[in-house]
Formats: structure tokens, C-alpha cells, sequence
């Protein structure tokens, strides 16, 4: 029986290559949008994973996510050090600044500024240069992405290719001089921008005059030291906000899911892709059955139950289902690997493999009902009519 029912699905190629389609694209949409939206969202947090040694954050009460920076006055730094638990606490700047490059263009670059001494912070992949280099005279790190796109040197020709920047270059911050002494490789941020290292001193220099500069302060629990009794000492006798790297991370999450319009804008494209992708496979199966019905009725004559011809519309259903899931979990894939060294956000967990599935599942599930409550209705003797 089940040789006949895939006999009977794959006899007309136009509709089992229809429901394939339908059930493919279904799964593609299911499968890339999300992975491009938790892409997105990985990215507002990829400065804090970036920054891997302390083990708590220590800033502003009134922040919100990780680029809504509050500044701190830098005798917040020697209160934070003096409480029982902390191993080391080090300062952190991070602003926005303008950068300008050699043709008298701007760009708007990520600066920060870390510990003089200790280098705490710095970038987690040194590719050209190394860290302790930032000791030079007007010494700055440069991400390798920012260097070969929007800080590279325009062409000699017009119109001609731009060239990356490169070690011994240098560029201007806040008009002061800046030489580029190594190339690092960090995670891209939600905003795309270059992003330059230097020492906090050296960052307070480049960064507008202002009373109060210091952005974060980074803690080093001493061993043994349970986080979330430090945080809350932390909160309690400085009046600070103090966040372990994954409470952070969650806060910074939080504010995007629930403050901007990108979940509600992925969340449609999944959904009209569930919708389209049910209505193409639901109808187009359906109409399967319907052509089918003279098969079923032979069937059913010869004395086939209504729970075999249930198998074998859930066996089609199952394998349509497979072949579509399986061609678009592979081209989402493939597409994830195509864009990987462009400034697509994408990632792609497991997880994701079970929600398109489910939802491939659904659709099947929806278009085999349809199909089956006609043919458990059907009369034997439509056989014998016409």
C-alpha cells in the first residue's frame, strides 16, 4: 500500500514538484529571517563578549544597553576598588567620535579607551602588531574590518580602487593625531562602525572636554567570590548599576526586543512565509486528493480500511514534508555561508532547526487533514459513477 501511495504522489510531477516548491520556500523563510534576526541581535551585545576578562560591569544607573553611555566621574573607580570581593577594577572609555582621513572625509568611529597600565578590554584577536604597542606615542589599534571598508585610503586615480589602511598610517581624532600601530579582529556591532583601541588617558584626549568621561568600570571578583553578592555590594555602596557580562548581555537584548521594530518586522516575514507556505501545499495536496479520489474509492471497494489510506496520505505528507524541510534548511545554509565575509548579520544555532521544523510539520500536518477528511468520506461506490 504505501508503494501505491508514493506511486500515486510522485505519477504527477507538476503537483508533487508544487507542494515540494511551496513547502521549500516555507521552510527558506522560516529559517534564514530568523538566523538573520538572531544575527542582528548578537550584535548588539558582541562588545560585551568581545571584552571577556571581568566578570562584572559596573556603570551608570540610568543605562540601558551597552552604547547608551552615561559617563561616570573617575573617582567612581576608587570607590568600586575599595569594596571587599574585588580583585582588580579597571576604567573603560567608549564614545563615538569623528575620524578624519586622509582625503578631509569623516567617519564616525567606536573609540575605546582602556587601562594604561593593565591594557584591560583590549581586542579578544591581535592579526597585525600587538596590544602593548598602544604604549607608542598617539598609538591606536584598528578592527581589520573598518580598515579595509570605511577608514581605507581613497584611490590615487578617480574612481579607482580604495586602499586599506594599514600599520604606520595615521588619521585624525578631535584633531589630534592618531597612528595606527596594529590590526585587531572583533566581533561587528549593531551600528557597522570602525572601531579603534587606545589607552583611556590618550581616549579622554581625543574624546569633547567634559567633567565626566569614564564610561564603564571592569571588575575582577577574587576567586571564589559568589557574583551576585559582589554586584549587589557593588549597587549598595556606590549607587552604581552593576551587571555581570550576561546579565548585561540580557539587559542590552532586552532593550532592542523591546524598544525597536525588529522583532515585529522578522516575525511578519516568518509568518507570511508559514502562511504562504501552507496555503501553496495545503491546496495544491489537496488537489491531489481530489484527483486522486477514483484510486481511494478502488481501495476502499476492495476492502481497504479508512486508517490504511490515513498512513498512506500521511506517508505522502511525510515525505513532501522531508524533501521541502531538507532543501530549505540547504539553501539557508548555503546562503549563511555565501555572506559570511559580508556585513550581513547571520547566524544560524541548532535551535533553529527545530522551530523551522515544527513548523514544516504544522503545514503537513494542516494539508494531510484536508486531504484525509475527503477521502474517509468518500462512498466506495464513486467507483462505479460516470
Amino acid at each position: 500500500m504505501y508503494h501505491i501511495a508514493l506511486k500515486m504522489l510522485m505519477g504527477d510531477r507538476g503537483k508533487y514538484l508544487g507542494i515540494v516548491m511551496g513547502l521549500t520556500f516555507a521552510s527558506l523563510i522560516m529559517t534564514q529571517q530568523p538566523a538573520i534576526f538572531l544575527g542582528l541581535m548578537t550584535r548588539t551585545f558582541s562588545f560585551i563578549s568581545d571584552v571577556g576578562l571581568p566578570d562584572i560591569w559596573v556603570m551608570d544607573s540610568k543605562v540601558q544597553f551597552v552604547d547608551d553611555i552615561k559617563p561616570l566621574q573617575d573617582t567612581e573607580l576608587y570607590r568600586v576598588r575599595g569594596i571587599s570581593g574585588v580583585e582588580w577594577a579597571m576604567p573603560m572609555y567608549k564614545g563615538m567620535l569623528k575620524a578624519r582621513l586622509a582625503d578631509g572625509t569623516f567617519q564616525t568611529c567606536i573609540v575605546i579607551g582602556l587601562d594604561d597600565a593593565t591594557l584591560i578590554g583590549g581586542p579578544p584577536v591581535m592579526l597585525q602588531g600587538k596590544l602593548e604597542d598602544l604604549r607608542r606615542s598617539d598609538a591606536v589599534i584598528v578592527d581589520i574590518d573598518g580598515a579595509k571598508d570605511k577608514l581605507a585610503k581613497p584611490s590615487a586615480t578617480p574612481g579607482g580602487k580604495t586602499k586599506p589602511l594599514q600599520i604606520g598610517d595615521d588619521l585624525e581624532l578631535n584633531d589630534r593625531r592618531a597612528i595606527v600601530v596594529g590590526m585587531s579582529k572583533v566581533s561587528r556591532t549593531f551600528q557597522a562602525q570602525p572601531v579603534v583601541y587606545t589607552t583611556y588617558s590618550r581616549a579622554k584626549n581625543y574624546a569633547p572636554r567634559e567633567r565626566k568621561l569614564l564610561s564603564f568600570v571592569l571588575v575582577k571578583a577574587k576567586k571564589g567570590q559568589d557574583l551576585a553578592q559582589l554586584t549587589k555590594r557593588i549597587r549598595e555602596t556606590t549607587g552604581l548599576a552593576a551587571y555581570t557580562s550576561s546579565e548585561f548581555k540580557d539587559l542590552t537584548y532586552r532593550y532592542f526586543m523591546k524598544n525597536t521594530g525588529i522583532p515585529i518586522n522578522f516575525g511578519i516575514s516568518v509568518t507570511l512565509g508559514f502562511i504562504v507556505g501552507a496555503a501553496i501545499a495545503g491546496q495544491t495536496f489537496y488537489n491531489f486528493t481530489l484527483e486522486n479520489l477514483r484510486q481511494f474509492g478502488v481501495l476502499k471497494a476492495m476492502g481497504t480500511s479508512n486508517w490504511v489510506l490515513l498512513k498512506m496520505i500521511l506517508l505522502q505528507a511525510i515525505l513532501v514534508g522531508s524533501i521541502g524541510y531538507g532543501l530549505g534548511v540547504g539553501l539557508t545554509a548555503l546562503f549563511g555561508y555565501s555572506m559570511r565575509n559580508t556585513i550581513l548579520a547571520f547566524r544560524f544555532p541548532w535551535q533553529l532547526l527545530i522551530f523551522s521544523g515544527a513548523g514544516i510539520s504544522l503545514i503537513c500536518v494542516f494539508a494531510a487533514i484536508i486531504s484525509i477528511l475527503k477521502v474517509i468520506r468518500l462512498e466506495p461506490a464513486v467507483v462505479f459513477k460516470g
